[in-house]
């Protein structure tokens, strides 16, 4: 197969294996993928599986025609890419082995490599020049061994990552990506996220228009999906919105009120419930969606002053990846003693960013009026937010939503009649209660400005403080005239028929503008609450807040001059001239500060 005119794929299918790795369930096969540079030098990109030596070398054959590789290309040494590195050089003894220092020694753990072959060490940032290819080595130590490498070839754009970008299942199998590569990784690079982060940043500085992975299909088309997944994945964010419910049960009580509970989060109107029992599921694939979805609820019994062996098994596979950043609720069941809520919490004791729902449900052998009522409220408490956000159960007149209202940071959400709008703001203030009003300040410069003017009509959305500084970028600094703020985000209205944010708000209100005030370079609409709705009881994000644990730190070493308080932009100078407006958020001088 050719990925480019001077890149073939040599690689195999593997449809005998029924675990990977000894312990992942793989239906459809595994590919091992190995690829040919043809230039004035011929690279080989890594071997395949010890069982494929002569399929893979009759590949390679094919490709070579007569002549011979000048370079075999070790980039990872786990075996199932290395085992025939030994078969390929009794081949190709002229070959020159270039691997990184740590993989020839790993070599010579897995060989007795002869002495008289030829080495090339390859050195981080190094590089290998074919003819008009030319090579550069990535070091990508613990991705998820500490001595891969990634290589990328800047004339076809191409980069060869090494397990990065794999998945389960052999390449002649039509199969959805996005679902066996979350169960590939989750399971086996699911630890190493901060190493994953790493190598994202590198690779986001490289034109990449293709990738060769070992495992799974060449990615030609849409890489910022895969991209994208991957940095959600590594950075351990909710791929989506949702509730899984992992149970253990014994005699059918437990599963009982596990289905029961993924009954009412469907009425409830949780968008999506996924239920695993974890005695005949897929582990993996439970792990994968535990990190898949926002929320987990764990329901087991307690057994021998223990939790079930499933359940254990389960949260100790969550934990060695470092599960975070999810909501997690607990439920057990016990005739006697039962313990297994404070042992399940116990087991997170070291998780980071997990948010334990107040509502712990206990059931005493079997389901009960008072157990059932706990399941309801455990349902309400997991699914507040989802209902504030649905256009039939949200609660439109919960007036505790301007409770929400402080020194804090907010979307405000407009239409212009074309296209949706929205700005961050951290001028808004309950006026009076009696009616409720509300006052916002905005800059006479913001587009948002206009369209309020224009419309008399705006949504205030406020920010809790899970909201990441990707929100600020996207919504504070650009124009809302020239670019589409919303573009990718799911639509969610209210009322009004104005936007409402899916993420990252505990609160919105749907205002009306009664009166305007003006104040020179500001306008401040007096507004009438026409509809408010509570999401979470997750605190609102204050100014301060966002200072301290949002905004990144600017990098002011070294350097001289004023640096913006809200976005960090550098103006270096020893002057900041009065009327200079910063080209990343818009503010004025009066938000800049001196370098200290």
């Amino acid at each position: 197969m050719r990925v480019t005119d001077d890149i073939r794929y040599v690689g195999v299918n593997d449809h005998k294996v029924d675990l990977f790795e000894g312990q992942y369930v793989v239906p459809n096969g595994m590919a091992y993928n190995s690829y040919v540079i043809m230039d004035e030098k011929i690279a080989v990109m890594d071997t395949v599986d010890i069982n494929f030596t002569h399929e893979w070398l009759d590949n390679l054959a094919e490709v070579l025609g007569d002549r011979k590789p000048d370079y075999l290309v070790i980039q990872h040494m786990e075996p199932d890419h290395s085992a025939n590195i030994m078969n390929f050089m009794k081949v190709y003894p002229d070959t020159t082995i270039v691997a990184n220092k740590k993989t020839f020694v790993m070599m010579d753990q897995f060989f007795d490599m002869d002495p008289a072959f030829k080495k090339e060490v390859a050195d981080n940032g190094g590089t290998l020049t074919l003819g008009k290819h030319v090579l550069t080595f990535v070091f990508a130590p613990m991705v998820h061994w500490p001595e891969v490498m990634v290589t990328y070839d800047s004339t076809d754009k191409v980069l060869f990552s090494a397990d990065g970008f794999g998945k389960f299942g052999a390449n002649d199998v039509e199969e959805p990506w996005d679902d066996e590569s979350r169960r590939y990784y989750i399971g086996i690079v699911g630890k190493y996220g901060a190493q994953v982060q790493n190598l994202l940043k590198v690779a986001a500085t490289l034109d990449i228009r293709i990738i060769c992975p070992l495992h799974g299909p060449v990615l030609t088309e849409n890489l910022g999906h895969y991209i994208g997944l991957y940095d959600k994945w590594s950075s351990y964010t909710p791929e989506e919105e949702g509730i899984v419910v992992a149970y253990t049960s014994v005699y059918g009580h437990t599963k009982a009120a596990a289905e029961q509970l993924a009954e009412m989060l469907r009425e409830n109107g949780a968008p999506k419930v996924v239920v695993h029992d974890l005695a005949r599921t897929d582990m993996a694939l439970a792990v994968a969606d535990a990190f898949r979805y926002s929320k987990l609820v764990l329901a087991t019994t307690t057994y021998n002053a223990e939790l079930f062996p499933f359940m254990r098994q389960f949260i100790d596979h969550l934990t060695e990846r470092n599960f975070q950043n999810r909501t997690v609720a607990f439920i057990e069941n016990g005739t006697w003693s039962p313990l297994a809520n404070k042992l399940m919490k116990e087991k997170f004791a070291n998780s980071k960013n997990l948010t334990f729902i107040n509502t712990c449900v206990t059931i005493r052998s079997a389901l009960k009026k008072d157990s059932k009522e706990a399941l309801a409220k455990m349902a309400d408490e997991l699914t507040k937010d989802y209902k504030a956000l649905s256009p039939d159960k949200a609660d439109k007149n919960d007036m505790t939503a301007l409770f929400r209202i402080g020194y804090g940071l907010y979307v405000v959400t407009t239409n212009d009649g074309k296209k949706d709008n929205g700005m961050i703001c951290n001028t808004v203030t309950q006026l009076t209660d009696s009616p409720n009003r509300i006052g916002v300040n905005i800059n006479k410069q913001n587009y948002t400005y206009h369209v309020i003017k224009q419309t008399g009509k705006l949504n205030i959305n406020c920010l809790s403080v899970e909201a990441p500084f990707s929100v600020f970028q996207q919504y504070g600094f650009q124009s809302g005239r020239t670019a589409d703020k919303f573009a990718g985000e799911e639509v969610l209205r209210s009322d009004n028929g104005l936007r409402i944010l899916p993420h990252y708000i505990n609160a919105m209100m749907s205002l009306e503008v009664e009166s305007y005030v003006d104040l020179d370079t500001h306008g401040m609409f007096i507004c009438t609450v026409t509809e408010a709705r509570v999401m979470s009881d997750k605190d609102t994000m204050t100014y301060t807040y966002y200072q301290k644990n949002v905004k990144p730190k600017p990098e002011t070493k070294g350097k001289k001059g004023w640096v913006c308080t809200v976005c960090g932009y550098i103006y270096e100078g020893e002057e900041l001239p009065p009327d200079f407006v910063c080209p990343i958020c818009k503010h004025g001088a009066a938000d800049f500060e001196p370098i200290k």
